[in-house]
């Protein structure tokens, strides 16, 4: 994602893809070797591999070396910032539904 740099950007840009939001779901149950999370996906470890940057750069994981082993751990500290900011916003965007269909009965003649 050339050009974002904000916190939040990286974390939404990640959680975009249905594979990397399948990763994200395979370490809900704890960590998990890169070998082990590539098993289930029909694509190339390189892939996977840039797959797991585009996660680590947004906070979402950490990768650890032990030996020859390299494990995936799930990192929820940037999802509980981006529900926070959801829920913040929506709200306002409640709001504004609200308001839309109140004008909308209006424009029709019913009483709101």
């Amino acid at each position: 994602m050339a050009g974002a740099t904000d916190e939040l950007s990286l974390v939404f840009h990640a959680l975009a893809d249905p594979t990397r939001r399948a990763i994200l779901s395979r370490l809900h149950s704890g960590p998990v070797t890169v070998g082990e999370l590539a098993e289930p996906f029909a694509m190339s470890r390189p892939a996977i591999s840039q797959h797991l940057k585009v996660l680590e750069r947004a906070g979402l994981i950490e990768r650890t070396t032990t030996a020859q082993w390299r494990t995936c751990t799930l990192r929820t500290e940037p999802l509980d910032e981006a529900s926070v900011w959801v829920e913040r916003h929506r709200g306002e965007w409640n709001e504004r539904f609200d308001l839309l269909d109140e004008h909308l009965r209006t424009m029709k003649g019913e009483t709101p």
